[in-house]
């Protein structure tokens, strides 16, 4: 596969997992911000999800309409769910020979989808809710479509590693924003919303309620987002699944490339997996989120350099 080709594939998955995670977060802080939570805030989403100037993100608040706006519909956010959408679309556009017409028509569809007046409407006026839960199922549809269709050649390998890349790093993201709400002070009672709002973003609240019966602690949240190996979100499983679809491009590698990644991916894999986190050493836990966040990145930038052909 040529190095420009494989790039777009990688893109592609990047943009459909990032769209798909800031659909889910935006859902909950909407709903969190309409139980009249206490202290609630938009801020820490927005420093993730908007290349706005700063003066411009103060001037939106906490009017919970206005961060919906900005952030999925903005055109002029580059960081938006449309201009991600739009992105993932062209990267599609590219590499259409590498990907099946479904997939295609998927994403097309996607693009007009996010454009849909009644969509837009109702995010502005009506039931932002309705809006965002049409958006993420049709993100189902196309994690479904490229799981039915795809041949599991070299494009699903590079369609994966973006998933898996991306999935990683908006784990560690979404931690880190509900933890800032909470400045990482964890010591606190155990039901504390922020939390259960991260497992909402994350799909991942009705599995922790059937693994620990209800008993709502920090230390178990943690466990499960970060540690899990069988949570499809959990930053571990994702790197093992990075790890698991990188090692199919051995021997359609250079040597030397192939064992460059293979370091990378292995050390942030058992940087994650050996980590001791203590709820009372709210730097540590901060440090370590950054760290991570800062070798996933490094893999990306790795992957640029060594498969994609990019300085």
């Amino acid at each position: 596969m040529l190095s420009r080709v494989a790039d777009s594939v990688f893109w592609l998955a990047r943009y459909m997992e990032r769209t798909n995670g800031m659909l889910r977060i935006l859902r909950t802080n909407y709903i969190s911000s309409q139980d009249e939570v206490k202290d609630f805030t938009w801020q820490a989403l927005l420093r993730n999800y908007s290349d706005a100037p700063p003066e411009e993100v103060a001037a939106i608040g906490n009017q919970s309409v206005k961060v919906l706006h900005h952030v999925l519909l903005e055109k002029n956010n580059g960081a938006s769910v449309i201009n991600n959408i739009t992105r993932a679309r062209e990267n599609a556009r590219a590499v259409q020979d590498h990907i099946t017409k479904e997939v295609w028509q998927c994403l097309n569809d996607y693009h007009h989808l996010i454009r849909d007046k009644q969509v837009q409407y109702n995010i502005e006026y009506g039931d932002p809710v309705t809006a965002l839960d049409t958006l993420i199922h049709h993100g189902l549809l196309y994690h479904g479509t490229v799981d039915i269709t795809m041949a599991r050649g070299e494009g699903f390998n590079y369609l994966n590693l973006g998933k898996f890349l991306e999935r990683a790093i908006l784990s560690a993201d979404m931690l880190h924003i509900k933890l800032t709400e909470l400045d990482y002070q964890l010591e606190q009672p155990v039901d504390v919303p922020a939390l259960r709002y991260l497992l909402y973003s994350l799909s991942g609240y009705e599995l922790y309620l059937k693994t620990h019966r209800g008993n709502f602690r920090a230390d178990h949240v943690l466990e499960q987002v970060i540690h899990s190996d069988s949570f499809p979100h959990s930053i571990y499983y994702c790197l093992r699944q990075l790890f698991r679809y990188f090692e199919r491009l051995e021997l359609q590698s250079l040597p030397e490339s192939y064992k460059q990644l293979e370091f990378l991916i292995g050390r942030a894999s058992n940087n994650v997996k050996y980590s001791q986190l203590r709820l009372s050493d709210s730097e540590g836990l901060r440090n370590f989120l950054l760290n991570t966040r800062q070798e996933l990145i490094g893999i990306a930038g790795a992957l640029n350099q060594y498969y994609f052909g990019n300085s």
